[in-house]
């Protein structure tokens, strides 16, 4: 279909609202949006486009009342209500009586630095870094915003949206093997027909040779009911800070088949943005916040489609904004979907120390800086067996370490760095993971966590008061630990990192030493 957009609307009626309300415009593609300081107000443009078609009242209407009750599942307090426009175009008025002319979503305006596009630029920004002031406490690295804990915050909302939201009948198109892979080839397509072949070509060939694995997971994933109808556009400038909290917003309204999907396709675009942003210690902390609160690590397996999938949408709008022969402006997509691509040679790091020795807080750093996966043992067992007095009994500590296993083989498959931060006091664990490492050509390494006895126990108390963490243990519990503690072989050494947690040891240096660790002995 030809879009109308060759005969511009007739913009007297949103000139005359401006005017009314001395409002300030923002004119999209297929919208125009009014801004007078405190509110917002969004009227759909009156075109017919090949994926949109709003050409009439009575589905500009049906079109406002869909971004209503989509964005309301995340923004409630944002998106007030659909608001009627009568009298005429000439001198149209926002609600009140008569027939309607259009309608327009309200919404209340929130300031332009909020953006998390804009929020990000100032956590690029360097920072000294200042010691620990107290050994009974790991002191963090100063953080050059709460954005951190507010992506984390924001990935456990995330995952508890996409836990209620609806589920695609398996009847439907909707996550299927098909749809998602003709979708990624129609935008490759669009690629070359905005280029050339070139900027194609790489990834075509790396589809067709993945397609064929990722089909059976893909046909997986919709017969397990995960495909769910979520956000859809969820890139850095569709999310804002509202009131302290991160909060997504303006979903996609018009065409169901980019709003259902799987829910890694949401969390990929995230992701993918932050990394593009130069953010990917952001884009790990989220990603790992997310797969914690959700549990979905059997996805991991198809998060790198994803990922590449989003980057190259992105690439592809840029271009088409820019103009046949203009350089793109913005965040090089296309170079991140190539790095996407490349093959990789993932590592995997388990940690060792009893509880409080600082495992969690460096493996939080360690995962940012380095780009890993992590498993938590602390959420995986409560994961598999709630809270109870039998949490850390040796039968389920067993079973526990089993699915850790089982959960880094398959990142590890997916070609992630990955972290197993658990105590792994049992010296035949660590063999085990060692072993699984060895079986995927992985370099392996052990980070050792020590504190004095003191601090353990201050750490541990502080932590059941501040009933924070996933970790239940207690001060018996590290008694436990202490009298069991299986030190570390003396052929463990060559590929262990040490880390005294009283001390400023930054998660930066020991990502580096990690991924330059030469565990080639092995």
């Amino acid at each position: 279909m030809t879009p109308s957009s060759a005969a511009p609307p007739d913009t007297t009626l949103i000139d005359r609202l401006c005017q009314q309300r001395q409002a300030r415009l923002i004119e999209t593609h297929i919208s125009w949006v009014l801004l007078d300081g405190h509110e917002a107000w969004k009227i759909k443009k009156p075109l017919h486009l090949p994926f949109l078609d709003a050409s009439t009242l009575p589905l500009r209407q049906q079109l406002c009342d869909e971004e209503l009750r989509l964005n309301r599942r995340l923004a409630p307090s944002l998106y007030l209500e659909v608001t009627p426009i009568t009298g005429t175009p000439g001198a149209p008025v926002l609600g009140g009586s008569g027939p309607v002319i259009d309608y327009a979503v309200h919404m209340r305006q929130f300031p332009d630095g909020a953006l998390l596009s804009v929020l990000v630029t100032s956590h690029r920004e360097p920072v000294e870094v200042q010691p620990a002031t107290s050994p009974s406490t790991i002191s963090p690295a100063p953080s050059r915003s709460p954005l951190p804990e507010q992506l984390n915050d924001f990935a456990q909302r995330l995952a508890a949206f996409h836990r209620e939201a609806d589920v695609a009948s398996a009847s439907t198109p909707y996550g299927s093997p098909q749809l998602v892979e003709q979708t990624t080839r129609d935008v490759l397509r669009n690629l070359a027909d905005i280029g050339d072949e070139v900027l194609s070509a790489p990834f075509t060939r790396w589809l067709d040779d993945n397609a064929p694995q990722l089909r059976p997971l893909w046909a997986q994933r919709q017969a397990q009911g995960r495909i769910v109808e979520g956000h859809g556009d969820l890139h850095l400038a569709n999310v804002v800070l509202l009131d302290g909290t991160l909060t997504a917003f303006d979903c996609i309204e018009f065409d169901p088949g980019l709003r259902w999907g799987d829910p890694l396709s949401d969390v990929a675009f995230l992701v993918m943005d932050l990394m593009a942003h130069q953010c990917a210690d952001l884009a790990f902390r989220f990603l790992n916040a997310y797969l914690d609160a959700s549990g979905d690590h059997a996805g991991l397996p198809v998060l790198r489609h994803y990922l590449v999938y989003r980057a190259l949408v992105r690439a592809l709008v840029a271009r088409i904004k820019a103009g046949k022969g203009q350089a793109p402006v913005g965040p090089d997509y296309l170079a991140l979907a190539h790095s996407l691509i490349a093959p990789t040679s993932p590592r995997l790091l388990i940690t060792h120390g009893v509880s409080g020795s600082g495992k969690t807080y460096l493996t939080q750093g360690l995962l940012a800086h380095a780009g890993a996966v992590r498993l938590r043992s602390d959420v995986e067992r409560k994961r598999l067996f709630g809270s109870s007095p039998q949490l850390y009994s040796a039968e389920r500590t067993q079973a526990t370490y089993t699915h850790l296993c089982d959960l880094a083989q398959l990142s590890l498959q997916a070609g992630w760095h990955t972290i197993v931060d658990a105590t792994f006091l049992d010296g035949e664990e660590r063999e085990r993971f060692r072993h699984l490492a060895s079986s995927h050509c992985a370099p392996f390494a052990i980070l050792h966590c020590e504190a004095p006895h003191a601090t353990l126990e201050a750490r541990v108390t502080a932590r059941q008061q501040a009933a924070q963490d996933a970790s239940d243990a207690n001060v018996a519990v590290l008694a436990q630990q202490l009298q069991r503690d299986t030190a570390l072989n003396p052929e463990e050494s060559p590929h262990t990192l040490q880390a005294d947690t009283t001390q400023p040891d930054w998660a930066q240096r020991l990502a580096h030493q990690w991924l330059t660790l030469d565990t080639r002995m092995l």
